[in-house]
C-alpha cells in the first residue's frame, strides 16, 4: 500500500516542524548530536545562499511523516556534481506504505534537473527493512566506507 504524500522543500516549515523528526531520527540510529551542530544542520539545510545543502519533507494530512537531506558535491569522476543523499526517515507509524520510496524518487527528479550525475547513499549493515526498499530502487556499488 503507497501513500500519496505531498513533497515539500525543507525550507517551507518552521524549525519546531523539522526538529522533532530530526531527533527521532538521530535516536533511531541511537546518536546524539550537540545543540549547535543541530542548529548549523538546520541553518546549512535552509540557508537561501547554500545551494549545495538541502531537504525535503513528506506531508501527509498536514502532518510531516518524513524528511532528507541531499548534499551535492563535486567528483574527480564526473563533469556534473553528486547528490549525496545523506539523512532519509519516514515515522515508524508510515514505514512500508511507500513514503521512503516517493522521497528517494522526488530527490531522483528534482537532482536530474539540477544535473547531477548520480545520487547515492549509505545505510547501516543492520538495516534490512531500509535495505530491501533500496535493492528495488537502486543498485549495489560493493564498495564499504572507511573513516578516520
Amino acid at each position: 500500500m503507497s501513500l500519496d504524500v505531498s513533497i515539500r522543500d525543507l525550507n517551507t516549515l518552521d524549525k519546531t516542524e523539522w526538529l522533532n523528526l530530526w531527533h527521532r531520527y538521530l535516536q533511531f540510529y541511537q546518536s546524539e548530536l550537540a545543540l549547535d551542530v543541530t542548529e548549523n544542520t538546520w541553518t546549512k539545510l535552509t540557508a537561501p545562499e547554500r545551494s549545495h545543502i538541502y531537504g525535503f519533507v513528506a506531508i501527509l494530512n498536514q502532518e510531516i511523516v518524513g524528511i532528507v537531506h541531499v548534499i551535492e558535491h563535486e567528483s574527480c569522476w564526473t563533469i556534473q556534481p553528486y547528490a549525496y543523499l545523506q539523512d532519509l526517515f519516514v515515522l515508524e507509524e508510515f514505514r512500508a506504505k511507500g513514503i521512503a520510496r516517493q522521497l528517494i524518487e522526488y530527490v531522483a527528479i528534482y537532482t536530474k534537473q539540477r544535473h547531477c550525475d548520480r545520487v547515492y547513499w549509505l545505510t547501516h549493515q543492520d538495516n534490512e527493512i531500509a535495505q530491501r526498499l533500496y535493492d528495488r530502487v537502486a543498485r549495489k556499488t560493493g564498495f564499504i566506507q572507511y573513516r578516520m
